[in-house]
């Protein structure tokens, strides 16, 4: 659904209902990501994997990470935005930053997608049992797809700005910021 095919043919079609898209969006993969998540912790599985002992400091960097940057993408993102709110009440459905431009400042000039790293984070924290393994690994693809068609979409959108960010900026681990602050 994200998909430049997708949203342009949306666009076209729905026109001025357009607005209702990024809403209507989130509401579908709510709707069909609950009954799945219930599903699978109705399982009731043996863990595979514990956080215990000496594990417990990696469980709780990883969440401290995914929380840091929930909040630090928070400052750059327009959450109304992010879900579909402020669509409605006739704000631009464009790039998520807010101001509607590349903005690489602060948790932005070390990843470009901090939201998506703090799920993948935030997800892989948890104790592991079989259903947990295959849906994190399903989620975490989903997320990196889901990643890169919104980077397909910002090149056509930014053009050469987006693609000189792409070059300074990392995806999701940030080996170009840490190279940049270790590199003379």
């Amino acid at each position: 659904m994200i998909s430049e095919t997708a949203t342009g043919f949306l666009k076209r079609r729905l026109g001025e209902s357009f607005r209702f898209y990024r809403l209507f969006f989130n509401a579908i993969a709510m709707l069909t990501l609950i009954p799945v998540l219930w599903y699978s912790h109705s399982l009731g599985q043996e863990a595979i994997f514990r956080w215990e002992g000496v594990w417990l400091v990696p469980r709780y960097l990883l969440l401290a990470c995914g929380i840091l940057l929930v909040v630090a993408g928070g400052r750059h993102y327009s959450l109304g935005q992010f879900v579909g709110i402020s669509q409605l009440r006739g704000a631009p459905s464009g790039g998520l930053a807010a101001g509607g431009g590349i903005d690489s400042r602060g948790v932005l000039g070390v990843v470009r997608h901090p939201w998506y790293t703090a799920v993948v984070l935030l997800l892989w924290a948890g104790d592991l049992d079989v259903t947990a393994l295959v849906g994190n690994g399903v989620l975490t693809v989903y997320i990196v797809v889901g990643a890169l068609l919104e980077e397909r979409k910002l090149v056509h959108e930014f053009g050469d700005a987006y693609r000189s960010y792409q070059g300074r900026v990392s995806m999701f681990v940030p080996l170009k910021w840490i190279r940049s602050r270790i590199a003379p």
